[in-house]
């Protein structure tokens, strides 16, 4: 089975079983300020673990595009990756344990062909102050499917000192690894959060192979938990039935299921590999990587090393560009600069041609255009903020290398020097510090942090004073600026595409300075079209219309708007319309603006048009 059949065979297996399909959520979570990315496949649906009645019923099922950044560094090895598929379903207050675990079982031994003999399972150990039961119903339900295949599988109480005894399959463990909720353990959860045990699924490469013999955990029992490489987890069924009180825990008014299994993991199960980097979803990627370096995987092992970190930061910068996250030195797009950097780094070491990252990105959308059409329509924006990127950071990459050896033989590097690093040469402090650990030299974080907290306090100066949405002020000449802005917006949308979004604005009552979101350098035939579109708005006296409007509502009917997330449930849109119907542009805003476009009072012109940063454009218009 390749990749697209274990996913489409997952989806029809549950589909047959009641379960509505739910399309993946963006990677940038929306309406959740606790989290950068989408981590899993349970984090959109928050809400209706906790009761809220769910549009598609009771039983719902995805595969969920997912990213977490803090492996950024450990991607290197054979299962670390950033970006991964999250195969999920769920039951809110319908099906609980007897139903998911059997379906599992059949799915995985019958659907996937798994062998049995491979299969280790792990339940919750319960904890008698917390209130919450040894969970042996799961325990004993695994052990009836095995006994149906002539397997008699024994259960383990103590692993972690015991290691696996002859004929043990299942195991009992601690809240440590047999609890989920988004914050960990018990102890970390915040009031209200939903959690519960859970029963884990592992894939057994073999003992014959000798992982755990040739490993650090070598004097160690070895246990389907132990981080030798002998074990997979492939899959996790949470029973999520409590939520945490300021006294403890108490039951939700339902029980819910919520499973989650990497597709990367299943796929290595299958071919029964442990190098995730070995599965055909990376097929492409790794054959493209091979020609544009002359390498090839496997014969080296810092080859190997550098093959993974630009397959998993490739795959995972396409996806992140398509939905929506653009490099910057601030949350996402900081994220997706450490990304690009770490794997151009990679790139130099296999002998790449420079600017030739950007080549990948043809090989990801080959390999997952069926399951995620939308990214065929991206692939161009895709390429060209990933080379802008490259270029960009390839203007100072030299002299940044240099730089830091130097630091690094004089063993005289800190905190503030990797500062300097960062603000003159753009490298993220990870990357510093991950050279820096080859060396065998630590850097002082605090110190970093010091001088960039100094840095930041000197940048705010240059925009206080101003007004939401980047007005200077409220005066008549400013509103008049920030309509005529919105119909710029509108007119950048309609001759460049859909892909422009706003990426920041400064309104005066001289200009307009206005980012957007675009790859390249616009025309002046482009830039004169626009003009065009915002004059005739202004001569036809178009009126200024407010709606408030359901924010899904609003962006099913194509209003525009940018950091959608920051708007409340009911947003205000403003449409400029004409006598004759025609809708020149309709936006979330939080105002003000002329009543009517004739008060704009002058003729709009755009005298000048540049880079921003990279991806990123910067227009300014006076208005005559």
């Amino acid at each position: 089975m390749r990749a697209g059949d274990i996913r489409k065979a997952y989806l029809n297996f549950f589909a047959e079983r009641g379960h509505k399909i739910v399309p993946s959520a963006l990677l940038v979570p929306e309406n959740d300020p606790t989290t950068l990315f989408t981590g899993s496949g349970m984090q959109p649906i928050v809400p209706y673990l906790l009761g809220e009645p769910h549009p598609l019923g009771t039983r719902i099922m995805d595969s969920q595009k997912c990213f977490r950044a803090g492996d950024i560094e450990e991607v290197g090895d054979n299962r670390h990756t950033t970006f991964f598929e999250m195969l999920g379903n769920w039951s809110f207050g319908d099906y609980f344990k007897q139903e998911q675990i059997t379906w599992m079982w059949e799915f995985l031994t019958e659907k996937m062909g798994l062998d049995p003999q491979h299969l280790f399972f792990t339940c919750f150990r319960g904890n008698a102050e917390l209130g919450i039961p040894k969970d042996t119903e799961s325990a004993l339900l695994w052990q009836k499917l095995f006994a149906a295949k002539g397997i008699d599988a024994k259960i383990g109480e103590n692993p972690e000192t015991d290691g696996i005894r002859e004929g043990e399959k299942i195991f009992y463990y601690s809240e440590k690894k047999n609890w989920w909720s988004r914050s960990g353990m018990p102890g970390n959860m915040p009031l209200g959060e939903p959690g519960g045990p859970d029963t884990e699924m592992f894939w057994d490469f073999g003992a014959e192979h000798d992982f755990h013999r040739e490993s650090q955990w070598k004097d160690a029992p070895c246990h389907v938990n132990c981080d030798c490489g002998r074990f997979m987890e492939i899959g996790n069924n949470v029973f999520m039935e409590y939520r945490k009180t300021a006294v403890g825990f108490e039951k939700l008014k339902q029980k819910n299921v919520d499973y989650g299994g990497g597709l990367e993991r299943l796929i290595a199960a299958k071919k029964n590999d442990p190098d995730m980097f070995l599965g055909d979803i990376f097929d492409t990627l790794r054959e493209t990587l091979k020609k544009l370096s002359g390498k090839k995987y496997g014969e080296d092992s810092k080859q190997t090393f550098a093959f993974r970190v630009i397959m998993d930061h490739m795959r995972a910068a396409t996806f992140l560009i398509a939905d929506g996250v653009l490099p910057s030195n601030t949350d996402q797009g900081y994220v997706l600069r450490r990304l690009l950097r770490r794997a151009v780094r990679f790139a130099d070491m296999l002998g790449m041609v420079p600017g030739s990252l950007s080549l990948c990105v043809a090989a990801v959308v080959s390999e997952y255009q069926e399951a995620y059409p939308y990214l065929i329509e991206k692939k161009g924006f895709i390429v060209s903020v990933i080379g802008n990127e490259e270029a960009k950071f390839r203007e100072t990459l030299a002299r940044g290398m240099k730089e830091l050896e130097k630091r690094l033989s004089e063993a005289a590097l800190n905190g503030k020097d990797a500062f300097e690093l960062f603000s003159t040469y753009g490298f993220p402090l990870e990357m510093t510090e991950e050279i820096a650990k080859e060396k065998g030299v630590t850097i002082e974080r605090e110190e970093f942090q010091r001088e960039f907290t100094k840095h930041q306090e000197l940048s705010r100066t240059a925009s206080a004073g101003k007004f939401k949405g980047g007005l200077a002020d409220h005066s008549a000449k400013v509103i008049a600026f920030h309509t005529a802005t919105h119909l710029m917006l509108a007119g950048l949308r309609k001759y460049l595409g859909q892909d422009v979004h706003q990426a920041g604005s400064n309104i005066t009552e001289e200009r307009t300075r206005f980012d957007f979101t675009h790859p390249e350098k616009v025309s002046r035939e482009v830039l004169d079209k626009v003009e065009i579109y915002v004059n005739e708005a202004i001569e036809k006296k178009c009126a200024m219309i407010t709606e408030v409007m359901e924010k899904n509502k609003a962006k099913e009917a194509g209003v525009e708007g940018s950091f959608w997330e920051k708007y409340p449930d009911k947003v205000t849109v403003y449409k400029v319309k004409a006598d004759d119907g025609t809708v020149y542009s309709q936006e979330l805003c939080g105002g003000p603006h002329v009543a009517n476009t004739e008060d704009i009072k002058g003729r709009f012109k755009i005298i000048k048009e540049e880079a921003s940063s990279a991806g990123v454009r910067r227009i300014k218009a006076i208005l005559e």
